[in-house]
Formats: C-alpha cells, sequence, structure tokens
C-alpha cells in the first residue's frame, strides 16, 4: 500500500495546478464561440471594441424617391428619339435653330431649310444608315442607363468611431459612388474626379452588450445632379464609346455632320456647308441641353438626413469588431418642399 499512499499527494498537486489554471484571466472558455459573432460571450475578456475605421458601401433607390429629377432627363434624351422621324427630325430641329440669319443668304438658307423641313427629314431617313447609323440605340441606351444608376445608387464611405464602452461618436465619409448597371459595375472615387469628400463630423453612435449598432440621424449633404452627371460621363459614356468622355463627344461620333449638311445640301440645292456647320453645332446644343437639365438638379436643395442600424462582428475572437453587417439606412428624403421617407438602403462594412 505504499505505493498508493505516495501518489496521493502528486494527484493533489496535479488537482491544485489546474484548479488555479482555470481561474486564470483570459484563459478557458470565454463563451464566446469558434466565430467571435456579435456582442455575446465578453466573459473575462471584456466587451468588443468598435473604434477604428471601416469601409462602408451603401446602395440607395433614389429614383423612387425623386421621379421627378433624373426622371426629367431620362425623358429629354429619349425626346431625341420618340417620334416617328426621330432622330433626322431632332437633328434637323438642332440644325435650324442653329442656323445664323444676319444676312440675305443666311437668312434664305434658314428660310430654306424651314420650308423644305418635312421633305428634307425623309430624305434623310433615307440615307440615315450612312449619316448616322447607330444613333437610336446609343440613345435608347443612355437614357436606360442613366435611369438605372438612379435606381441603383451606391456610396463608397468610410466611417471612423471613437470613444469606449457603449457610446462613440463617428466621422461619416462619403469618398465616391458606385454604379451597377445592366452589365458591368465600377468604383468611382472623387478624388479621381476633382470632387472633394463628403465629410460628417460628430454622428452618435451606440453599441449594446449583444453587437446591435445604432447609428444616429445626420444629413449627408449629397449633390445629386453632379453625382448623376459623374455617372454619366465616366460610367455610361465611356461604356458605349471608350474613346468619349462626355454626350458632347458621343454624339459628334454616332452624326456624320459632313455627310448630313452635304445631304441637306443636295436636298435643298444649295448651304452644305452652313448646314454642316450648323449640324456641329445643334449636337452640342443638344449635349449641353441635357447637361443643364441635370445641372438644375441642384438648384434644389437636397435634404439626406440618415439614421442607421447593423451588427458588429468579431470573425477572428480578438474582441475587436472586424465587420459590420446586416447594415440598413432609413430617414428621410427632402428635395424642395416635398419630404418623402426613404426607401431602406442596405449596407456593410469593414475594417480598414
Amino acid at each position: 500500500m505504499k505505493p498508493t499512499t505516495r501518489l496521493a499527494p502528486i494527484l493533489a498537486l496535479a488537482l491544485g495546478a489546474c484548479a488555479a489554471t482555470s481561474d486564470m484571466p483570459g484563459t478557458g472558455d470565454d463563451g464566446g464561440g469558434g466565430g467571435g459573432g456579435g456582442g455575446g460571450g465578453g466573459g473575462k475578456r471584456g466587451p468588443l471594441d468598435v473604434t477604428g475605421t471601416y469601409n462602408l458601401h451603401s446602395t440607395f433607390d433614389l429614383a423612387t424617391n425623386m421621379p421627378g429629377t433624373a426622371g426629367a432627363v431620362v425623358n429629354t434624351i429619349i425626346a431625341m428619339t420618340d417620334d416617328q422621324a426621330d432622330p433626322t427630325q431632332w437633328i434637323v430641329d438642332q440644325i435650324i435653330a442653329q442656323l445664323p440669319e444676319n444676312t440675305v443668304t443666311e437668312r434664305a438658307i434658314k428660310d430654306a431649310l424651314k420650308g423644305a423641313e418635312g421633305f428634307v427629314v425623309g430624305y434623310l431617313n433615307d440615307r440615315l444608315n450612312d449619316l448616322a447609323p447607330r444613333l437610336v440605340t446609343t440613345l435608347v441606351r443612355v437614357g436606360h442607363d442613366f435611369g438605372g444608376i438612379a435606381k441603383n445608387f451606391g456610396l463608397n464611405e468610410t466611417l471612423t468611431l471613437t470613444g469606449s464602452g457603449t457610446d462613440y461618436t463617428a466621422v461619416h465619409t462619403v469618398t465616391g459612388a458606385h454604379w451597377k448597371l445592366s452589365d458591368r459595375e465600377g468604383d468611382y472615387e472623387f478624388s479621381n474626379y476633382h470632387m472633394p469628400n463628403i465629410v460628417v463630423s460628430g454622428v452618435g453612435v451606440t453599441m449594446d452588450a449583444t453587437g446591435q449598432l445604432t447609428i444616429a440621424a445626420h444629413t449627408v449633404p449629397l449633390a445629386y445632379g453632379q453625382l448623376l452627371r459623374l455617372g454619366l460621363d465616366a460610367a455610361i459614356i465611356p461604356a458605349i464609346d471608350g474613346s468619349t468622355h462626355n454626350l458632347n463627344e458621343l454624339l459628334a461620333k454616332q452624326v456624320n455632320c459632313t455627310g448630313l449638311g452635304n445631304a441637306i445640301g443636295d436636298a435643298i440645292g444649295f448651304g452644305a456647308s452652313a448646314f454642316k456647320t450648323a449640324c456641329t453645332l445643334g449636337l452640342n446644343a443638344g449635349a449641353n441641353f441635357v447637361y443643364q437639365k441635370i445641372s438644375a438638379i441642384d438648384g434644389t436643395a437636397l435634404a439626406f438626413a440618415i439614421n442607421g442600424t447593423a451588427r458588429a462582428q468579431d470573425t477572428n475572437n480578438d474582441r475587436k469588431v472586424d465587420d459590420i453587417e446586416s447594415g440598413s439606412w432609413g430617414g428621410m428624403l427632402t428635395y424642395g418642399s416635398a419630404p418623402s421617407a426613404l426607401v431602406p438602403a442596405a449596407f456593410y462594412g469593414e475594417r480598414m
């Protein structure tokens, strides 16, 4: 029995060591699970730390809230092609508007085209495949995609949080736009287009023990018209023709003004050079009219008042939040004097 007597003190020491180890802070089961999701499982390791900077990605459906803004621009583009005689009718109208009438000869040229407009439009329609073979399909695509960027309107942002415990203060910064069209999507950072970031400071944020984030209401001053112009020039137009970067250049590539001027001159019997010049001026005027419609959007203040909720996730169990998931923006969108509830918008983020 002596061996058993000697083993008893050794077992007692071993059991005591195990008990001491299990009582040491930061060891053993903290109840946080394998993934560390949410804010649960603090145990003896403390609460989640959400301080730091996160990339955010938000998607809004602004066309639903503001049907009269982007819609007005789309309708202007559609007007170039919606008549039975378009697009030649639209082109001839632009030419007539740009023809000078300072001299007797200039007035005679303009009067001759106005008097024979119906005949000229039909004459040009028969030659449309040579003079502007892709103009209709191009303008239809521009109008469709422009409506698309208003509906699938994404923002690239950062959210920088400072504080501790349950109360934090954030700086919410919009750094660029993200658009998803039918066959492509991409990011467009403001800094690449000489546009300033949009910075909103002093935003209140709270996080409860379960990792639920609540972002207080704050107003993001978006220049909606500028963003739509960026979408048109940087996303839509280069996708149609990579050598063009604005609507003026795109129309110039789509219409053969030299051939069109000669064709009108043949139909009327004179004035080909004047019609060619007026064609170039008319296409520019048409493009600028579309841009004026876009700029007019910013003539009325857009109040973009949002608040958000999301889930904080610790993916590697180090008690620091890594991802912001299941985010939803709500709030009010006020354009002019007509406020409307913002269609719920999703967002998510990751620690930088």
